[in-house]
């Protein structure tokens, strides 16, 4: 593995939980919301009394090793195989991936002093029981106690579980933070998306909400902002006569091209300025983890122009908030030289995605994809950033 003179801390790690992070703690009458069938001799989830297949193997058996969809990602592909062919034969997780003493090892083999660590399964929560607030706390709740359980939130001080919080129930949510900050949680994981409610979906930088973020303020922690199923792939469907669930790994050239990765990131930062959130709560930091950056230009490009338009509208220049209080965790195959003249270097971080496909086999090699910076600015990225948001140290 290469190495850094400086210990390294990720952005972005992933657990393979098991269905009893979800079913441990799950009073009995959400049993019906979420569970697990045989078919065919397959383990299935079933939610809000739906089959789902957007995570194909949701009890992780098997999965695709690391790294395996890095040449799909840099879009090198001249055999033109279909994700699926290039993932090759899947992979059983080793034991020292599931657990928080074995996730450590792995990350002295790999360089790696630090790391947030994110959910998996978690993704599929929101968008299919957006209609039942409550199953969706209880659910996440189980989750969060589970990890605090099995992971811990500050393992050694060097292992970051992210506990995950929905907005639709407001009092739930302020509920959930507090338990998860009794447990220790130096952070929290809200997803990229309108919030689900009965009167339909709303802004996460709705007034409404500011009970929960002044606790976050209060707190001094700061909100990962990870990819999700947020619910994006609707704009698949209009164009496709109502397509049905998305699944990651089918590849589909129009599907590509829809940005259904970078929108949902790039509308809930704007939805979290425009609407005044970040201006009323100056010191909350939100970091977005595996969405990329190609969203960033274009964004910080319109709020330039509505700030031309309607600069009445905002307390302060709204590119000044984004460049101030939002973090970026770029993908290995985005430019990060074009990233760095739109946001400072202090808010770009690493996070490598292990040990999920679409990242990289051995983690710092992302380190070449930051050929363009000098150390300073790479000690940055790699370490200077991440570990101030952990600290409380702000720059």
């Amino acid at each position: 593995m290469p190495a850094l003179p400086y210990d390294v801390y990720d952005a972005d790690h992933h657990l393979y939980e098991p269905a009893e992070a979800f079913l441990r703690h799950l009073p009995e009458k959400f049993a019906n919301d979420f569970y697990f069938v045989d078919v065919k001799g397959r383990t299935k989830l079933v939610i809000a009394g739906q089959l789902s297949d957007y995570i194909p193997n949701p009890t992780f058996e098997v999965v695709a090793g690391p790294g395996t969809h890095e040449k799909w990602y840099r879009a090198e592909n001249p055999e033109g195989l279909t994700m699926r062919e290039m993932t090759g034969k899947p992979v059983r997780p080793p034991a020292e991936w599931r657990s928080g003493d074995g996730r450590l090892a792995v990350m002295d083999q790999q360089g790696v002093h630090s790391a947030l660590v994110f959910p998996t399964l978690a993704s599929v929560v929101e968008e299919r029981l957006n209609h039942k607030p409550e199953a969706m706390a209880a659910l996440f709740h189980s989750l969060n106690l589970w990890t605090a359980e099995e992971w811990g939130f500050a393992r050694e001080n060097r292992l970051f579980s992210v506990p995950m919080i929905s907005l639709s129930d407001l009092d739930l949510a302020i509920e959930e933070l507090e338990t998860v900050l009794n447990a220790g949680a130096r952070c929290i994981g809200i997803r990229p998306a309108p919030v689900p409610g009965f009167r339909g979906s709303r802004s996460p930088g709705f007034v409404e909400f500011d009970p929960f973020w002044a606790r976050v303020e209060e707190a001094g922690i700061f909100v990962c902002l990870h990819t999700s199923d947020s619910g994006y792939d609707k704009i698949y469907r209009w164009w496709t006569g109502g397509a049905g669930e998305y699944q990651p790994f089918e590849s589909d050239a129009f599907k590509a091209t829809l940005n259904t990765l970078g929108r949902p990131i790039a509308d809930t930062i704007s939805a979290l300025i425009c609407h005044g959130m970040l201006d009323r709560f100056p010191n909350i930091r939100l970091i977005s983890v595996e969405n990329g950056a190609e969203w960033v230009r274009p964004l910080i490009r319109r709020l330039g122009k509505a700030f031309g338009q309607m600069p009445k509208a905002f307390k302060r220049d709204p590119r000044e908030t984004f460049r101030s209080q939002i973090f970026v965790a770029p993908f290995y195959e985005d430019d990060t030289v074009e990233l760095a003249k739109d946001i400072p270097v202090e808010r770009i971080l690493f996070g490598s995605d292990f040990p999920h496909p679409e990242g990289l086999a051995a983690p710092l090699d992302y380190v070449k994809e930051f050929a363009g910076f000098d150390e300073a600015a790479i000690k940055r990225v790699f370490h200077t950033n991440l570990k101030g948001l952990l600290t409380g140290v702000r720059d």
